[in-house]
Parts: structure tokens; C-alpha cells; sequence
């Protein structure tokens, strides 16, 4: 069995999530700031990839980073290589998809942080940088690394924007899902279902991790007006 789909998987989608996360957090922040006008629509805008099909996201990437897109022909000329069905063309295709995902998590978790500690870290002089890092950041975090969960798993499973920029080539842009269409057509279902079983099992250990971030927060937040009781 040749595991070279589990490591270009797993190496996509770490990268990917890697990307997202950076992204989708600072996205998050600044939208959550954003007056209600510019928030609607700059909101509308980083969530489309969510409900377009994948296959149209991939459509789209082809026409910006192909040979003759806008990106991708500069980056052709320029250095010589091309952007497209590469195992780094996945990349591309994985970070869209997936970071609606860290994004829209990621925003919940801001606007729900208690405004209070921020004003109370204004008055004794912080500096923004020090309060997002070092206050409203800590306060977030089980909303993060929920989204950032769901968005290497999200990554990990792509398949439609992925095989229109990658392809199949095996040993080099092969992953899990491209895989297991390509053994579905070549009638080895035996190796498919082995495939099968290894996404399960990864995307089994993924939510588990969810729902262990989420009871995790539940029970951090059903200690605290206990402890605030007994302080009283």
C-alpha cells in the first residue's frame, strides 16, 4: 500500500490550516470591528467559498492561477513554474475552502468575548497588540481551536477544488479523496475501502477533538460562578 495520499494529505492540510489560521483570525477580528454595513458585506464576501460548489471554487482558481490566469501566467514566465497540478496547487485549493470555516468560528468566538476586559486592559495602558495577543486571544482560544479543527479537517477531506487544480498524478499530487475516486474507477475496491477506513479513522480523532475543545469550554464556564460564589 503506497501511503504517499496520507502524507501529501496530511501535509496539505497542515499547511493549509497553518494559512488559515493567521488569516481567519485577523480576518475575524477586524470584521467583528467593522461598522454594520461594511460588516454585511465583507462577511458575505469571506463566506462564499463555504456554499459555493467546490468544483466552481476550483473553476475559479484555474482562471487565476493557471498558465494563462492572471496569476499564474507572471509566475510561469517569471520563474518557470507553473501553480497548477502540483501538490502545491492543493494548497490553494484547500486554504479557500477551509477558511470560511476558521473565519466564521473565529468571529463568533470575538463577538462574544466580554468587552469588559478589553476596556479594563484600555485603562491601565496596554497596547492593542499586547490586549489582542495576550487578552481578548486567551479568552478565544477554545473557539480557535475549535475552527482550527474543523479546518484541517475540512482540508483533509477536499476533494472537487482540489482535483480541478492538482489532477491525479500519482506519487506526486495523489491524496485520500482523489484516491479513492480513482481506485472507485478502476474497480479495486478492496484498496478503496482501506482508504475509506483511514479517512474515518482520522476524521473520527477530528471531532472527537471537537467535542472534547467544547465540553472542555462548557465545564470551564459552569466552574466559574461556582468559584465566584465561594470568593464572595
Amino acid at each position: 500500500m503506497d501511503w504517499f495520499p496520507l502524507y501529501n494529505s496530511l501535509r496539505v492540510a497542515g499547511i493549509s490550516t497553518f494559512i488559515t489560521f493567521f488569516a481567519g483570525i485577523f480576518a475575524a477580528h477586524y470584521v467583528a470591528k467593522a461598522p454594520r454595513a461594511i460588516k454585511g458585506v465583507v462577511d458575505c464576501a469571506l463566506t462564499l467559498p463555504l456554499v459555493l460548489p467546490p468544483t466552481v471554487v476550483g473553476f475559479f482558481l484555474l482562471k487565476i492561477i493557471g498558465p494563462l490566469g492572471p496569476v499564474g501566467a507572471p509566475v510561469l514566465e517569471i520563474w518557470g513554474f507553473r501553480l497548477t497540478m502540483a501538490w502545491y496547487s492543493a494548497v490553494f485549493a484547500t486554504t479557500v475552502v477551509a477558511f470560511p470555516l476558521m473565519y466564521r468560528t473565529a468571529r463568533g468566538a470575538f463577538e462574544s468575548f466580554d468587552v469588559t476586559l478589553l476596556y479594563s486592559a484600555q485603562t491601565l495602558g496596554l497596547s492593542d497588540a499586547f490586549i489582542f495577543w495576550r487578552v481578548i486571544l486567551p479568552n478565544c482560544k477554545q473557539g480557535i481551536l475549535a475552527g482550527t479543527v474543523l479546518s484541517f479537517a475540512r482540508a483533509l477531506g477536499e476533494y472537487g477544488a482540489t482535483t480541478m487544480v492538482t489532477g491525479y498524478i500519482p506519487g506526486r499530487t495523489a491524496m485520500i479523496s482523489t484516491t479513492v475516486y480513482q481506485l472507485w474507477r478502476e474497480g479495486n475496491d478492496a484498496l478503496a475501502y482501506q482508504w475509506v477506513g483511514v479517512n474515518l479513522v482520522i476524521s473520527f480523532v477530528v471531532l472527537m477533538s471537537v467535542n472534547m475543545l467544547e465540553s472542555r469550554y462548557r465545564s470551564k464556564k459552569h466552574r466559574e460562578p461556582v468559584a465566584s460564589c465561594r470568593s464572595a
